[in-house]
């Protein structure tokens, strides 16, 4: 399927590896020309290497910047190497796991700054050049846990949960019927170094080893695997596509069926 948007710009943030990267790299195949985003600047280059190295075949433009989008300095660098985009794909690391007692007030405004106030200050710097030139995609990368919080990743639910509330309300506004569309996509259980700290984690905690608990892990989704980059690439890719502007406004989850809910 043609996702129609070859030739479009999209900044991708923490886009070095993981997620951020499968998205990236779905783009790039797709022929978008992205703007790569993330802190460290060896393992960024690593992935604009391999993004080149596809836009070869797609005909896309790879630019990076390694910059810490969570701060106000970092964005506006990014922002001054290009600040127009038809998509922007916000993404930052989670911030760490643990018990809500030890959690002081700056830990919880570090979480709230990168996890929540920062996709809103990307939105607010380019969601309006999107209206104005008819299109517009804007995908929040969040967390399952959004819809089934962990009680270990207190910072995140919190976080991420007023993000989504924000966009709730902004993706039915004025925009929507200028062509932009704002949806959050939430993935479970994917084979990133974020997941495998926080089963580091849960195994210091409980005593058991690191195998162990990720075959549990494994063992409650009924896909009995973890998702890849690459597939969570995909579905973002597919958002970002002429064929999704109508969906708007919605959390699509990606967790290999883990979630038991209806809804």
């Amino acid at each position: 399927m043609d996702l129609g948007i070859a030739g479009k710009w999209a900044l991708v943030c923490g886009a070095s590896k993981g997620l951020g990267f499968g998205c990236a790299q779905a783009l790039v195949r797709e022929g978008v020309n992205v703007l790569i985003v993330a802190r460290g600047s060896e393992a960024l280059q690593a992935a604009a290497d391999t993004l080149v190295a596809d836009a070869q075949a797609s005909g896309a433009k790879v630019l990076q910047c390694a910059r810490d989008i969570t701060s106000a300095a970092g964005r506006a660098d990014v922002l001054a190497l290009r600040a127009d985009f038809d998509i922007v794909v916000t993404n930052a690391g989670g911030p760490p796991t643990g018990d809500f007692r030890d959690w002081d007030r700056d830990a919880w405004l570090r979480a709230v700054d990168a996890n929540m106030l920062t996709p809103i200050e990307l939105i607010k710097a380019t969601v309006d050049g999107m209206a104005s030139r008819g299109f517009g995609r804007i995908v929040n990368i969040t967390s399952s846990a959004v819809k089934a919080p962990i009680d270990s990743l207190g910072l995140s639910n919190g976080a991420r949960s007023g993000l989504t509330g924000f966009v709730a309300g902004l993706a039915r506004s004025g925009v929507a019927a200028h062509g932009v569309t704002i949806n959050n996509l939430l993935p479970g259980a994917f084979d990133t170094d974020r997941l495998k700290s926080n089963y580091q984690a849960a195994a210091a905690k409980t005593g058991d080893s690191l195998e162990s608990v990720t075959q549990r892990r494994i063992a409650a989704i009924p896909a009995k695997r973890l998702g890849q980059a690459a597939e969570f690439g995909a579905v973002c890719a597919f958002l970002c596509s002429q064929h999704a502007g109508y969906i708007n406004g919605q959390n699509i989850l990606a967790d290999g069926g883990a979630f038991p809910g209806t809804f």
